[in-house]
């Protein structure tokens, strides 16, 4: 049923149950993972130009670094998983969609907020553009509170 599973990830802690039930999705179905993070170009062109370099330098660091958590939380799953990433710079729910495309994904998990919290009542901005516009089916998680008993930590 599932082949290949797009994760998108901003590094942000709403982000990590989407992490986790992308990977639990993708080991019972033998599914490859592709984790990708995207550089949102409109923010980097919209800072001043003595920090544009520093900005587009630090979101670098921090894809990387949310990169890593998902292949971090996918290995400690299951060592055998099979695991793609990749960074990106560009408009982030574009960026997605064609990504997802790209590599032909059955489906994309993201969070539904994002690094920007709560600045849309229910879902974050871009998972609400993916969702509009991607042609790949999208499964949203949403970040559970400290009070609610499903919630897990990693």
């Amino acid at each position: 049923m599932f082949d290949t599973i797009v994760v998108a990830t901003d590094g942000s802690d709403s982000v990590r149950r989407a992490v986790e039930v992308a990977i639990d999705v993708a080991v019972r179905f033998d599914a490859e993972v592709h984790a990708v993070y995207v550089v949102d170009s409109g923010e980097v062109e919209s800072t001043p130009d003595e920090v544009r370099d520093d900005l587009r330098e630090a979101l670098d660091d921090r894809g990387a670094a949310a990169i890593d958590q998902v292949t971090d939380a996918a290995t400690a799953h299951d060592a055998d998983i099979s695991i793609s990433t990749e960074v990106r710079e560009g408009r982030p729910a574009a960026e997605i969609s064609d990504y997802a495309r790209g590599v032909d994904a059955d489906v994309v998990a993201m969070g539904t907020r994002g690094r920007h919290g709560e600045n849309r009542f229910l879902i974050g901005s871009v998972a609400e553009r993916v969702v509009r516009t991607c042609p790949i089916p999208v499964l949203t998680v949403r970040q559970l509170t400290d009070e609610d008993p499903r919630r897990t930590t990693i």
